[in-house]
């Protein structure tokens, strides 16, 4: 007759069990390592050639490599003993991490690292090698699509007495205008609009922004809604 187990006994029976990594080889866990590292060496290139933000950062993009090298040392080690594995969440449960990922891409990477060291770390290799492509062909069919209108943040200077003239002006030559910011003083008034212009109407746009004979000065910056470049 089959006896149920208990928690409890799970517990004492994985306490007992050696697991899956402690009966590894060292030549099993060389090919585990040596693969993550290749396969998070894609990510690296992908995330080097795929970058659209505002600064590059290598050491976030290395970081990447030795996240996914790591998450699979940490499986090998939890793998089939769950004395281990409860450990683990209760010492990464105190962990606080304070950098703030400002690209929401960047999570996407950080994922895929993760994501790939489970994998592997498991020995899951067909799950992390076709995942991996699906991921870097998805990344390059979007990378090449772009909008055929930029944006762009428009800077302008001009005295105050002269803010309802020049909006009017902006008004009449491109419509509705998205103004992000505006400072004044008694003197003069900084004005900073956000536009999308493509390469055709960018020349005709500075020709009508020239007619202005109010703005004393204008500064057209390349934009992507949260910083510029």
């Amino acid at each position: 007759m089959n006896e149920t187990l208990g928690f409890v006994d799970v517990l004492k029976k994985s306490m007992l069990t050696e697991g899956f990594s402690a009966s590894m080889s060292v030549s099993d866990i060389l090919i585990i390592l040596i693969s993550t590292l290749i396969m998070s060496s894609f990510v690296f290139y992908m995330y080097k050639r795929t970058f659209r933000g505002v600064l590059y950062t290598e050491s976030f993009n290395i970081s990447l490599v030795l996240v996914a090298i790591v998450t699979s040392i940490v499986i090998m080690t939890i793998s089939s003993n769950i004395i281990l594995s409860l450990g683990m969440v209760g010492a990464l449960s105190i962990v606080r991490f304070r950098t703030a990922i400002k690209d929401s891409m960047d999570i996407v990477f950080m994922f895929w690292a993760i994501a790939i060291g489970i994998a592997n770390g498991a020995g899951y290799f067909k799950i992390s090698i076709v995942g991996s492509i699906v991921v870097g062909l998805a990344l390059i069919l979007f990378s090449k699509y772009k909008s055929s209108h930029s944006p762009y943040l428009l800077i302008l200077d001009f005295e105050t007495i002269d803010s309802a003239v020049v909006k009017e002006k902006l008004r009449e030559f491109f419509g509705e205008i998205n103004i992000k910011s505006e400072t004044s003083t008694r003197q003069t008034t900084e004005l900073a609009i956000e536009i999308r212009l493509n390469e055709e109407n960018k020349i005709k746009f500075t020709e009508k922004l020239q007619s202005i004979s109010n703005i004393k000065k204008s500064s057209l910056i390349s934009y992507n809604g949260d910083y510029v470049s």
